[in-house]
């Protein structure tokens, strides 16, 4: 017979995990079940903060999605990855953690006719969440990195802060040389205005990462966490959801399944549960509950392209580091031995990060033909136009196709935000088990395409600044030239996705927004006991790596389950 649960959460990553955890901690003590379709993922090794950026290669810890053959970027495929296991991408991601601009959340209240995702709001549920530690490594000045205390929590399951134990020797000289560049400066990000650049804050703190996992530990007697368990259907009686269905077994709620499984999966799980596209469902011959357009539509997605250059012999001190397999394999003996220790807790472990304004492209026609609220809200002081990102060890993610001769090298990244793509997640398949087809039409508006110029161009301002090219010996990755057409080419050729999904069943006002499937309560349109909570209902794309919005999403779902069902 199948056991019945409270509550059942489908999904261990950042939005699950926060949900589970507060539900079961919360007075009333429901029985909650998080069930997860990967692994534990409790390696040790994996907490290794210069060794972040190679757990997104570890084929158990990756669902490995592509996307679609991308029409605007020479029909390329692009690397589409998903975090599987316990902890979901916040185990695979690169610890990036920012939270975006104030208006982000304040336009969300708007969109959703709610103001609990309003920005005062969502700023006291951060402090609930991290443990920020405000230290920055020796040498940074504060301007760089200079946190005022009301942003930030100090008690929070999940662990942020700064590099542990000391910048690369380049680091502040490159934030020096955005300040002579004319970049304006900020010293914390996470204050709910971005613009500016600073030393990166990290989901991470003194060297060990920090993930989703983190939330459940300890795990209370009433939260039960099953792993290697893909649900592929919410079982339904009527239009009410009872429970969820794993390979041929049934786990039962009495009162709310939440799907938490991602923007890529929560659409999978409904459709192959008949709730979705009647004319996809029909095609694959999936009997129809309910014919709701709006699941799958909505993709958005950061994109990124990587400027990067071998540098002179001295310019920094990680080549003989990356360069040294012994180095390495020591470094690791070292943090093993006490984790947060040696270079592994430096190397790869800061991002100088910088949100910026583009008044070029605010004057463009691409953007004056935009609607006048989309316009309003790219108008405001707080929301950014593009991100540059310093100190990408692009090796680790190319390393097949890095010469060693070149491990001395700078790499920023140039990320396009607010993009007005609108791409889609569809069925390919009457496999419940198989991927849906991702699209997110990757360039394929005007401003988009505007917009990718005019980042690219506004970062040459470092790249082609006496101080940067001074030490240039070669380039490594960039455009072959600064003509519009060369500009936009390169992104065609390079482009690659954030990992940032959002907006797949996208929350809205109940009869008002043909384009949501959610109410302001995460309920599904039309059904009783299921609701969607994760990064496929945010409305808008936010400023930022979206981690913490994926973590906050899923605190507000837990704060208005504890009141609805009085668990207080």
């Amino acid at each position: 017979m199948a056991t019945t649960y409270d509550f059942i959460v489908v999904g261990g990553g950042p939005a699950g995990s926060s949900i589970a955890s507060s539900l079961a901690r919360s007075a009333a003590k429901p029985r909650v079940l998080l069930i997860e379709a990967g692994g534990p993922n409790d390696d040790r090794s994996m907490r290794v903060d210069g060794k972040r950026w190679t757990t997104l290669q570890n084929p158990a810890m990756n669902w490995g999605y592509k996307t679609s053959p991308q029409e605007h970027c020479a029909g390329r495929e692009l690397d589409y990855s998903r975090g599987r296991g316990l902890g979901g991408s916040s185990a695979i991601n690169f610890s990036v953690f920012t939270v975006g601009a104030r208006r982000d959340y304040d336009e969300w209240a708007r969109l959703a006719g709610d103001g609990a995702f309003a920005w005062e709001r969502m700023r006291r549920r951060l402090r609930s969440l991290e443990s920020f530690d405000p230290r920055p490594p020796p040498g940074v000045p504060g301007k760089y990195a200079a946190a005022r205390p009301e942003d930030h929590g100090d008690s929070g399951p999940l662990r942020t802060g700064y590099v542990g134990v000391q910048a690369e020797e380049d680091v502040v000289p490159m934030l020096e040389l955005f300040e002579r560049a004319g970049f304006p400066l900020n010293p914390d990000h996470n204050s709910g205005d971005p613009i500016g650049m600073a030393l990166g804050i990290n989901s991470s703190s003194r060297g060990l990462r920090s993930t989703a996992t983190d939330l459940l530990a300890p795990a209370p007697e009433n939260l039960t966490i099953v792993t290697d368990s893909p649900v592929q259907r919410v079982v339904l009686k009527g239009k009410r959801a009872v429970g969820v269905e794993s390979n041929g077994k049934q786990y039962l709620a009495s009162k709310e399944v939440i799907l938490s499984a991602g923007a890529l999966d929560d659409p999978k799980i409904l459709m192959h549960s008949g709730i979705g596209p009647k004319a996809q469902l029909e095609k694959f011959g999936i009997p129809v509950v309910k014919d709701v357009p709006a699941i799958g539509q909505g993709l958005r997605d950061h994109a990124f392209v990587p400027l990067a250059y071998a540098r002179a012999s001295g310019d920094a001190d990680r080549a003989a580091f990356y360069g040294d397999e012994a180095a390495m394999a020591a470094a690791l003996a070292q943090w093993t031995a006490s984790p947060g220790a040696g270079p592994w807790a430096r190397f790869g472990c800061e991002m100088p990060i910088g949100w910026f304004k583009l008044p070029r492209l605010a004057a463009s026609p691409e953007f004056l033909d935009l609607p006048g609220s989309e316009r309003d809200f790219l108008s405001d002081p707080t929301v950014p136009h593009y991100e540059l990102l310093t100190h990408f060890p692009l090796h680790w993610v190319t390393p097949n196709g890095f010469p060693a001769s070149a491990l001395n090298y700078s790499c920023l990244l140039v990320f396009l935000y607010n993009a007005q793509a609108r791409g889609e997640v569809a069925l390919r398949s009457a496999d419940p088990d198989a991927p849906l087809r991702f699209d997110p039409r990757f360039l394929s508006t005007p401003f988009d395409r505007r917009a990718a110029v005019e980042s690219l161009r506004d970062a040459y301002r470092i790249v082609r600044h006496e101080a940067f090219l001074k030490d240039n010996v070669a380039t490594i990755a960039g455009p072959a030239g600064e003509s519009d057409d060369e500009l936009l080419e390169y992104w065609r050729q390079n482009i690659g996705s954030s990992w940032h999904m959002t907006g797949t069943v996208k929350m809205g006002r109940s009869g008002d927004d043909k384009e949501a499937a959610v109410d302001s309560d995460f309920r599904l349109f039309g059904f009783e006991g299921l609701r969607v909570a994760d990064m496929s209902v945010v409305p808008l794309i936010a400023s930022c790596h979206v981690q913490a919005v994926a973590y906050l999403t899923g605190l507000t779902c837990a704060e208005k389950l504890i009141a609805e069902y009085q668990l207080t």
